[in-house]
């Protein structure tokens, strides 16, 4: 077998990657984010407006941010207010320090035109469990900036780890126990997210049939494309999952992106066909 090609079918969402630095050091991941990391660099608001105009001329849906933490960039408030004056817009937040101490900026944002969205990783409904991955405190921490959140009238929801042959069903009953505990809706969505390996690492194999008309599942680089810094250059990667691998990296055209075959040799891509992955 070789590896599927995908040719983009649209653009619905473009992810932005604000940089590889985090206030948390998880061992899991998927970026190798931490305080300082300089993998991927910090974007600016003048770096990423071509690409916000350009997106939205070409269809775009949504914008979607991700990092590291994105609430830690100096140009998060005013990005965002550029993006919501042009598409919903979605954040993926860790929802500890840098979310709580600026929640009174981003309620501000509210009377932009357009939606501005959070999922907070909650990695599990045990606080001991998910306090050993990221540091004590931050499960708590975690859960109060997702209560400000919601007390805020911001759409939430929640981003947690899912294991191969769980029981989905006894893990979705927890989490709403632990909303309730915190008055929060028990219905909030839960995004599970399986393993994906630290970023340079290669698990396995990733060949797929040459053929994925049948596939069920959607593929990302089909309808979305990351922006993202690196070595002070600004460039297109096919999704959000890839930007470890050079192969992925699409040039500096958005456009241009978007006329290029994607090879799924990723060992994401075989979670992304095979699990299903969905970031947003």
């Amino acid at each position: 077998m070789t590896c599927a090609l995908v040719k983009a079918t649209a653009l619905r969402e473009l992810w932005f990657h604000t940089g590889t630095a985090c206030n948390l050091e998880c061992p899991f991941c998927l970026e190798g984010s931490k305080p300082g990391d300089n993998r991927l660099q910090r974007v600016t608001l003048a770096e990423l407006k071509p690409y916000f105009d350009e997106a939205t001329a070409l269809g775009v849906e949504r914008f979607a941010f991700t990092g590291g933490e994105p609430l830690i960039v100096k140009d998060i408030v005013k990005i965002l207010s550029y993006a919501l004056e042009r598409k919903p817009c979605l954040i993926l937040t860790n929802g500890t320090a840098p979310l709580i101490k600026r929640v009174h900026q981003l309620q501000l944002l509210k009377q932009l035109p357009h939606a501005l969205s959070f999922r907070v990783s909650i990695d599990h409904p045990d606080e001991k469990r998910h306090d050993a991955e990221r540091g004590w405190g931050n499960f708590k921490r975690a859960m109060d900036g997702l209560s400000l959140l919601h007390n805020s009238g911001f759409d939430i929801s929640i981003a947690r780890h899912a294991i191969s042959g769980e029981d989905t069903a006894r893990i979705a009953a927890r989490y709403r126990d632990l909303l309730r505990k915190y008055d929060l809706p028990e219905d909030l969505r839960l995004a599970p997210l399986p393993e994906l390996g630290r970023p340079g690492v290669q698990s396995g194999a990733a060949l797929m049939p040459a053929d994925l008309t049948d596939n069920p599942r959607p593929l990302m680089c089909a309808t979305s494309r990351m922006v993202l810094k690196r070595e002070g250059q600004i460039r297109v990667y096919a999704c959000a999952l890839t930007d470890d691998d050079s192969r992925f990296d699409l040039g500096p055209s958005l456009a241009g992106s978007l006329t290029q075959q994607v090879s799924l040799g990723h060992s994401r891509c075989a979670q992304c066909v095979h699990v299903g992955v969905s970031l947003g």
